[in-house]
């Protein structure tokens, strides 16, 4: 990998360029077209949103890669709310994806947290990806994801602890932050603002 890169914070002047990366990253791949765009323009002004995380990569002067973090909580069964924190969306452009840069662009962000003081990160990936950063199924350590049968091992629901110990004796329940519930007719009318591009219903899609 080419390791000429920039990471630093995401600036207002990045904002447009920035959500029409994200939309590029994850154009046709979870459902036809995506929401990820209009994810990251709302969550920006939503009061778990932290600035401090919210990265963008550089190459030759030019946006290639994005991520961010929100704060979130599990509710703990023995009633106590446990602060972590969630992440995403995280996105490369598709022409620099399978080079390193989103493992490096990812370990940079996570390090980054855990100097903040942040405990434990969960969200929704892909393991075998996100599993050379360390993290793990997170119903192993007996955190379940809302909705999910207690017994169910849910794949893409995962975590990783950035205090060694912070979740030690922790049972109990993560529900993703509502910020990441957007109305798909609002998604609609914020993608016109955007070049068009083909909505296709391809193979492997989750929706």
């Amino acid at each position: 990998m080419n390791k000429e890169y920039l990471i630093r914070r995401e600036t207002e002047a990045d904002y447009r360029d920035n959500e029409n990366l994200i939309r590029e990253a994850f154009w046709n791949v979870y459902k036809p077209g995506c929401s990820e765009h209009y994810v990251m323009h709302t969550l920006r002004q939503n009061p778990a949103f932290i600035p401090e995380l919210d990265f963008v990569m550089e190459k030759d002067g030019k946006l290639i890669g994005q991520t961010m973090y929100m704060r979130a909580e599990i509710v703990g069964d023995d009633g106590q709310n446990i602060p972590i924190l969630t992440m995403g969306p995280i996105g490369i452009l598709p022409a620099y994806k399978r080079q390193g840069y989103g493992k490096a662009l990812l370990d940079y962000s996570l390090e980054k947290a855990k100097e903040m003081g942040a405990g434990a990160v969960c969200f929704e990936g892909n393991i075998d990806f996100y599993g050379k950063s360390g993290f793990v199924v997170a119903s192993t350590k007996g955190i379940h994801y809302h909705g999910e049968p207690r017994e169910a091992v849910v794949p893409y629901f995962l975590l990783k602890e950035l205090i060694p110990g912070y979740l030690d004796g922790v049972t109990g329940v993560y529900h993703t932050p509502q910020g990441y519930f957007v109305d798909d007719a609002e998604v609609e009318e914020f993608d016109k603002q955007f070049p068009p591009k083909e909505k296709l219903k391809l193979p492997g899609q989750l929706f």
